[in-house]
């Protein structure tokens, strides 16, 4: 019940790669391939239909690399795609591991989400949690500057501090006790978050989620690992050349390390 095949990880851009960090890190002998779809970013501002065709091409494309399961580490891509398996291969996205932790540390059942325009409107956290415990209440709220901020690197900035508390205060104030970081950008923003938060409101990590969720799946056996000892490769692959990208990817990876980076055509 092995399997040596790469993991896939996709997103719009730099985000995503918060996940990949988280993965290989919990899973240090399995390999990853990373798509940043950085030629289309950002996903948040467009329609669903665009979404949804964007994410079945970085899957295809994926497929096509010979992985063996599929990360949608994107809050806006996994809003628009739901199946938990594409063409023989299961998918992974942030919707469902996001909400369950979620509830699974709330007290008060109430429950914030921060995502992108596409995301809040899909609704997609909001159904899921309410699907997961009807008795959930939901605070959402957009917030279409993270994104660039985030792929600028102002991780710590005032101008970040500053729309940071414009978008988390109003949500704090109905009383949430759990945040949905609801697009793979935020973390690269936790620490502005987190200090509009407070220390009573506790950050849900989408990569941590999944990896929580592909650890149940391997030992279910629903989801074949790699062989005892294999040594770990992580590729990192970007639609549009740009040296920022690698080094700011490089930086958030920390310690762990990308084999190569390269520009793919899909």
């Amino acid at each position: 019940m092995i399997d040596s095949r790469p993991i896939g990880v996709f997103d719009s851009g730099i985000g995503g790669v918060t996940v990949l960090k988280v993965l290989a890190t919990r899973f240090p002998q399995e390999s990853f391939l990373y798509l940043g779809d950085t030629a289309r970013l950002p996903y948040g501002s467009k329609s669903g239909q665009t979404i949804r065709r964007y994410s079945e091409q970085n899957v295809h494309y994926l497929l096509r690399q010979g992985v063996k399961a599929v990360v949608i580490a994107c809050g806006s891509a996994s809003s628009q795609f739901p199946e938990s398996e594409f063409e023989g291969v299961p998918v992974y996205n942030v919707v469902h591991p996001g909400s369950f932790k979620a509830l699974s540390v709330t007290k008060n059942k109430k429950v914030g989400i921060l995502g992108t325009k596409a995301t809040v409107k899909s609704g997609a956290y909001a159904h899921e949690l309410i699907r997961l415990d009807d008795k959930v209440e939901v605070f959402s709220q957009a917030c279409p500057l993270f994104v660039p901020l985030a792929e600028e690197g102002w991780d710590d900035d005032p101008i970040t501090n500053l729309v940071a508390y414009r978008y988390v205060n109003p949500i704090v104030k109905t009383g949430i006790d759990t945040l949905i970081l609801g697009c793979t950008h935020y973390p690269i923003l936790k620490e502005a978050i987190r200090k509009v938060a407070g220390p009573d409101v506790t950050l849900v990590d989408s990569g941590e989620a999944i990896a929580d969720l592909i650890a149940q799946d391997i030992e279910r056996g629903h989801f074949k690992p790699v062989k005892e000892g294999s040594e770990q490769n992580i590729q990192v692959m970007t639609t549009d050349a740009s040296d920022y990208f690698t080094n700011l990817a490089k930086q958030i990876l920390t310690p762990v390390v990308a084999h190569e980076f390269r520009v793919v055509d899909i």
